[in-house]
């Protein structure tokens, strides 16, 4: 188990720099940090998602997911660690299947929102594919493991079926685009 932090406040990062899980010290802008960062940020958005009334085949799995995040942190934060597996994916595969096989197929965009939980489920997979952006980013000069990348590219179509689901079970309908519309 790592280090427990028996004090918040370390000052060793009031230099702008932060350490890595390995030990080494990078800056706090750098490409590693905002992976990390943004996969924590997506984590939390999961967090408000899951404080939602959710019915059980979404709660459970997001419980899971949340984990998995975690350990993609980590995965992102000590370079050269592999935490996240191709069955990691194929779960998320099977439960988007399993979800999306009840849905209507899709004839129209659908703007984010529905329901207040449909509109968080959105907000955590804009959020998802930022982290994807940013892990892709990172990926263009350290080295990332492909897993990591699909892990998130999958999640956030995982979300974007999990917000149909909801706007259905809260009763309300998707938001459908509406293209033929005049503006002004």
């Amino acid at each position: 188990m790592g280090n427990r932090l028996s004090k918040i406040y370390t000052r060793t990062g009031d230099d702008g720099s932060t350490g890595l899980g390995d030990g080494s010290r990078v800056a706090k802008d750098s490409a590693r940090v905002g992976a990390y960062g943004t996969v924590d940020e997506l984590n939390s958005n999961i967090g408000v998602l899951l404080a939602q009334n959710l019915p059980d085949t979404l709660r459970e799995p997001l419980v899971s997911i949340q984990h998995q995040l975690f350990d993609l942190g980590g995965e992102l934060c000590i370079p050269g660690h592999a935490a996240i597996f191709d069955a990691d994916i194929d779960r998320l595969e099977n439960i988007l299947d399993a979800l999306n096989a009840d849905l209507p197929p899709l004839k129209d965009f659908i703007l984010p929102g529905g329901s207040a939980a449909a509109a968080h489920a959105h907000v955590a997979r804009t959020v998802c594919r930022r982290a994807e952006r940013d892990v892709v980013s990172l990926a263009r000069h350290d080295a990332v493991r492909p897993q990591a990348i699909r892990y998130l590219n999958r999640l956030s179509d995982l979300l974007f079926v999990m917000a149909r689901v909801l706007a259905r079970v809260d009763g309300a309908s998707e938001v459908l685009w509406q293209h033929t519309r005049r503006n002004g």
